[in-house]
């Protein structure tokens, strides 16, 4: 279970930046809409999915160690 956290905290951290940098150029660019959402939107959710893919992580490392 502790292996299955820590790689979905992977993945869902990479989506975050991700979504997070397709956001930031896309503002940067002059674009303030993108798929339909607003840039900030996307931004915001992009650090959120960075947020719990780090406490899924974090989790992930806790169980393993005690």
């Amino acid at each position: 279970m502790d292996k299955l956290l820590a790689s979905g905290g992977s993945l869902i951290g990479l989506a975050g930046a991700l979504l997070t940098i397709v956001a930031g150029v896309a503002r940067i660019t002059g674009h303030y809409h993108f798929a339909g959402f607003e840039a900030m939107t996307l931004f915001t959710v992009g650090v959120g999915l960075m947020v719990m893919g780090c406490l899924a992580k974090l989790h992930a490392l806790s169980n393993s160690r005690g």
